[in-house]
Formats: structure tokens, C-alpha cells, sequence
């Protein structure tokens, strides 16, 4: 049995600490389960308490700094105190419930960037420590890829799928951030838009859909704090609410692009396009001289991605038509579980 950290802050020869998870995805509101693993140390060790922690690195400034240790998105006390001997073993088993707007690490089988952990913490003789996070992943429900899919569909195409520290006003939104996906333009909007972001806010009854036109994202960086919340409303163009019902019998394609259409028609005049827009352009070009038309734009991608370095997996995302086939999706409706 290998244990990967022993708590400094407990003192030298004080117990080890492991989490092990059940390998395996997850999903927005279903569960996690695996093992604390504890090992004692030179001493024996009274414990005063164990806890699970979900954490994630979430970005905090305009130069896409991290939040130090993490943000803890939910936890789970799994005991009070206890009784450690020297050098005892001891597992200690857990389920714990994923939140409902918990982040998306993984779509169509490649990474998306967002990294999310499920980590222990001790505490003993006054003080407390942490395990290294297990990493947790965590794929799309089915109405997360009945939008991004038409997007896909449309030609829109994936930039980043960063983390952002901040609420959004006038939504649900019940954890302190946010995923932000900022995609280039379909061909056919390259002269009304530069590109949008879109955040999908997930609940046991549905979803609420952000979708906003022309933010910068990293090439015009607007920093977030915890306590301000970020402009919007309930009724600001670009909201909108599905349900986890019927996703079958919609017409996807059509009604993400009339979202679209009312985002462009609210914003009351047409934009300029900017560089990085003019060589989505090209791309189009390049990409129907070859035949390959409707879905990501390679070549678009391919220059959005070079100032992108950490995010160059998201190349091999393809093509998000893959994820049209709702009826064959791996998951059903999702359980009800604790928000968090």
C-alpha cells in the first residue's frame, strides 16, 4: 500500500493520509465514492475530526492567476474523533454527492483544462492538514450536450473552458464560480460577433444558459472577485431555461441558433470583425475548399489554440457533432442529489 502525503502540520511521524477514489466519471448531481486510506504514525494519534473537501482551481485575476489551495466547493465531515494507533491501518469509506453546477472536465473523451479534486483533511493535536486531491472527472448530462452539440453543429468552436471565480446575476447560481466556455464564431456570425461565451448552471429540475456575445475572455481579460456580482439579469438577452425532460423531441440545432439570432438582434448593431475573427474567416475558407463544413472550424481553432498553449488538448475535441446522438447517451436522467 503506498500512501502519497504524511501531514506535515501534524508533526513528524504523525499519520499519512490517502483518498482513493472509484475510478470511473462522474456526472453534475450524481455521486463519488472511494476510501480514505489512514496510516499511523511513529505515535499513536488522537484524531479530532476527518472531512472530504471538492476543490477546484479556479482563476482569480485578469492574468488568469489561481486561487492558492484551491476553491472548496462542498464538503462532507465523515467522522468525529477517534482513536489512531501507531502505524495502524485504516480505511474509512465514503459517498460523497457532487453538486449540481460542479464544472465539466471532459468532453467527448478529451480533457477540457478545469481541474477538480476530491481531497481528505485531519485534524489532530490542534491543527489541521490536507491530502493531495484525488482528480475527479467529471463529464457532460445529457442537456449540457444537447446545447454544446448544436453549437457544434452550427460551427462554433471551442476556445477555452476556463473557471471563474464570481456569480452571475439574476441566475441560481449556487456555488462562488463558474465555468465559461468561450467558443469562436459559426461562419455564418463571424461579421456579427468576435466570440461568445456560454455557462451552463445545472439543477435537479434543469439548466439555465448564459450566453453572451463579444467577451475577450484572454485577450481582454476582465478580473471577477467572490462578494461582486457579474452584470445580468433574469430577463437580459442571452438567459434561457431547459429542462432534463423530452430532450429527444427538440429541435436543438434550430433553437440554439434562434438564441443566437436574439442575442445578435438585442445588441442593436453589428460588429467590426477583429483579427482573431479575420482568421476564423481564413479558416472557413481553408476548410470548405476541403469540404469539411458544419462543426468546429479546424483552422480557426488551430489559431485561437496557438495562443492557448495549456489548452492545446481541446484540438482534439474534432468535431462536437459526435454528441448529436442524446438517445444513445451513457447517462439517463440524472438522480437527485445534494446541491451543495
Amino acid at each position: 500500500m503506498v500512501f502519497k502525503r504524511a501531514l506535515g502540520s501534524l508533526g513528524v511521524g504523525g499519520p499519512i493520509v490517502d483518498t482513493v477514489l472509484d475510478r470511473g466519471p462522474v456526472r453534475p448531481g450524481g455521486e463519488v465514492r472511494g476510501q480514505v486510506r489512514l496510516r499511523g504514525g511513529g505515535s499513536g494519534c488522537d484524531i479530532e475530526h476527518l472531512a472530504l473537501e471538492l476543490v477546484a482551481k479556479v482563476e482569480t485575476g485578469p492574468g488568469g492567476e489561481e486561487h492558492e489551495g484551491g476553491v472548496v466547493f462542498d464538503r462532507l465531515r465523515l467522522s468525529g474523533g477517534f482513536r489512531l494507533d501507531a502505524r495502524e491501518y485504516r480505511d474509512i469509506p465514503f459517498t460523497i454527492h457532487i453538486p449540481w453546477e460542479t464544472p465539466l472536465t471532459e468532453l467527448s473523451g478529451q480533457p477540457l483544462g478545469p481541474y477538480l479534486g476530491v481531497r481528505a483533511e485531519l485534524a489532530a493535536r490542534g491543527a489541521k492538514d490536507h491530502g493531495d486531491p484525488e482528480q475527479l472527472i467529471v463529464r457532460p448530462l445529457p442537456v449540457q450536450e444537447a446545447v454544446l452539440g448544436a453549437l457544434g453543429r452550427l460551427g462554433f468552436g471551442p476556445i477555452a473552458a476556463d473557471l471563474r471565480l464570481g456569480r452571475i446575476a439574476g441566475t441560481g447560481q449556487k456555488l462562488p464560480f463558474h465555468q465559461e466556455f468561450e467558443l469562436t464564431p459559426a461562419p455564418r456570425y463571424i461579421h456579427d460577433m468576435n466570440e461568445i461565451a456560454l455557462t451552463l448552471l445545472t439543477g435537479p429540475d434543469g439548466m439555465e444558459v448564459v450566453l453572451e456575445a463579444d467577451k475577450r475572455g484572454r485577450l481582454s481579460p476582465r478580473p471577477s472577485t467572490p462578494h461582486k456580482p457579474l452584470p445580468g439579469g433574469p430577463d437580459a438577452p442571452g438567459r434561457h431555461t431547459v429542462s432534463h425532460e423530452g430532450l429527444e423531441h427538440r429541435d436543438w440545432t434550430g433553437e440554439v441558433d434562434s438564441w443566437i439570432q436574439a442575442l445578435i438582434q438585442a445588441r442593436g448593431a453589428r460588429t467590426a470583425p477583429t483579427a482573431r475573427a479575420g482568421a476564423v474567416a481564413a479558416g472557413v475558407a481553408g476548410a470548405t475548399a476541403a469540404g469539411a463544413v458544419g462543426g468546429v472550424v479546424a483552422a480557426g481553432l488551430g489559431d485561437a489554440l496557438g495562443n492557448l498553449g495549456r489548452l492545446g488538448n481541446l484540438r482534439k475535441l474534432g468535431n462536437l457533432q459526435r454528441l448529436a446522438g442524446l438517445q444513445g447517451s451513457e447517462c439517463a436522467r440524472p438522480e437527485e442529489g445534494n446541491q451543495g
